[in-house]
């Protein structure tokens, strides 16, 4: 058991959290969010004993381990893979050097034999004896090939890196597993594994992830930081955002419709418990559901871009037709037609693939052969993965940025498509190039809005947004009523947007009117 009495965190006068008191249990695991800045990882770093918080202090229990996943990919650089992933028991790998040093010596004397004896019985005890089989088997799990188990971290891939850093934080069955971003870079049958190993995990998860499709799968807790507080609640992600944003409703009109929104709530929170009872977590948690009030839950202070693609010019019968489309080095003999909502999903295991198609589609790139047709009622609008072109260098305000793209240069009406974004006041003065990765993805959404256009083009949309943003644009898309081609790594959106999806490997492989969990379902031996 993991628990925060009375914590206090802060910089200079910025208050990050304080009064903070919670206790994390075995069997349960608790996802971390809040809005950029709020201090989601600076809380992790406290749980971890890395950061010392200004007041309170962390207890875990008598004889219990806790793990971090580790971020610094170059930290073990001079061990072996199978090394680097036992190091992920401190006390273990420390036994085992102390052993090797004792045994080595040349004079090896009683006292020796003594102080041998007890770290024999101490490693048995820490079930050292089967330690590498154990870090084997994880290693194997993860697609690591036996081969590399004895190369220098050195010399391993970043992608394989990756693998082995989590293979080290889950190794030795530790009592607390602290997980910052641990879908991030993995993929996606990495992160299918990883999640039924956490399902099935018997001791405390505290994850923070910006991947919702992984926190609604794994959470049996959500832990908002919010308000400068930190609070839990029960059930998974989408439970804590459909709650809360039932409650700000509430709170909005409190004189109106009040007892109904309760009522709706109460229907909601009922829901939730009888699918509580179907997971493979703790069917406690459906009691604790049924205890719920409306007063447990708050709504949260967090701000949500609007988002809303809509257009004017009605739809035809003809959409898009590829034929015989070829880029050497990209794809061969690419055909398809789409046909009215149509909201594909475009897969490929090279991320460039599907950027040149788009690229292709609007013009930026040329096929080596083969042709397209836009429908003639069709008006693309294309979000590309890389939109330096729209921003490096460029000294313009956000206001007369977005203007360029505008069909009314009237000011307080750019001004309220900023706002939608969340840039307001002086922030809507800022320079075009100083933008962060995500602010830039939210002006070009803006843009796109603007364009009206009824047919969408979106490159991994979700890169570097917030799970606010990531949340408003998920709505957005599923009320968006043209067609769209759209590739992402969440799989939360692409799930519940996409009617089709068109996987490309060189030709095109897989093309079926199914969701992405089906197409998942479907191609499970070459998931990637």
């Amino acid at each position: 058991m993991l628990q925060v009495s009375n914590v206090l965190v802060q910089f200079g006068s910025r208050k990050l959290f304080e009064d903070v008191n919670l206790k994390f249990t075995n069997g349960n695991c608790y996802g971390i969010i809040g809005a950029n800045g709020a201090g989601k990882s600076t809380f992790l770093r406290v749980l971890s004993g890395d950061l010392e918080p200004n007041k309170g202090e962390v207890f875990l229990g008598k004889n219990e381990r806790m793990s971090v996943l580790m971020q610094n990919q170059d930290a073990f650089d001079d061990e072996t893979v199978l090394r680097t992933v036992m190091m992920g028991h401190k006390r273990l790998v420390q036994i085992m050097d102390e052993k090797d040093k004792l045994y080595a010596k040349e004079d090896f004397t009683d006292e020796d034999g003594v102080k041998a004896g007890e770290l024999e019985t101490e490693f048995a005890e820490l079930n050292g004896w089967e330690a590498e089989s154990e870090a084997e088997k994880l290693l194997s799990a993860l697609d690591i090939p036996e081969s590399d188990y004895y190369m220098l971290m050195r010399d391993i891939d970043a992608k394989k890196k990756v693998k082995i850093l989590l293979a080290q934080a889950l190794f030795g069955n530790p009592d607390v597993l602290l997980l910052d971003e641990p879908t991030n870079n993995l993929d996606l049958k990495t992160i299918k594994w990883l999640e039924d190993y956490l399902m099935d995990f018997e001791n405390t998860i505290i994850v923070v992830s910006h991947n919702r499709y992984f926190l609604n799968r794994v959470c049996t807790h959500i832990c908002d930081v919010d308000y400068g507080k930190i609070n839990i609640y029960f059930g998974n992600y989408d439970f804590w955002y459909q709650s809360s944003q039932l409650m700000a409703r509430q709170m909005k009109d409190q004189n109106k419709k009040a007892e109904q929104r309760a009522k709706e709530l109460q229907e909601f929170i009922a829901r939730f418990a009888a699918n509580a009872s179907k997971s493979r977590q703790a069917t406690s948690r459906k009691k604790e559901l049924e205890k719920l009030t409306i007063n447990d839950i708050k709504p949260s202070s967090r701000k949500y871009p609007f988002i809303e693609f809509k257009f004017e010019r009605q739809i035809g019968n003809d959409i898009l037709t590829v034929d015989g489309l070829t880029k050497k080095g990209y794809f061969e003999n690419l055909s398809f037609i789409l046909s009215k909502d149509d909201k594909v999903g475009i897969v490929s295991r090279n991320s460039k693939v599907v950027t040149m198609l788009y690229d292709i589609l609007t013009g930026k790139e040329e096929a080596d052969s083969g042709t397209f047709k836009w429908g003639i009622t069709i008006n693309p609008t294309y979000l590309p993965q890389n939109n330096a072109e729209f921003f490096d260098g460029c000294s313009l305000s956000l206001v007369q940025w977005l203007d360029q793209y505008s069909y009314d240069h009237y000011e307080e009406f750019v001004r309220g498509w900023l706002g939608r974004m969340l840039f307001s006041g002086q922030e809507a003065l800022k320079e075009a190039k100083v933008l962060s990765g995500g602010e830039k993805v939210r002006c070009m959404l803006a843009k796109m809005m603007l364009e009206g256009g009824n047919f969408l083009l979106l490159d991994e949309p979700t890169n570097h947004l917030d799970l606010e943003a990531i949340t408003a644009l998920n709505t957005g898309l599923i009320n968006f009523k043209g067609n769209m081609l759209i590739t992402s790594h969440d799989q939360e959106l692409m799930n519940t947007v996409c009617n089709r999806i068109i996987e490309i490997d060189g030709t095109k492989t897989f093309d079926k009117l199914v969701t992405y969990d089906e197409y998942l379902t479907l191609t499970d031996s070459r998931l990637f």
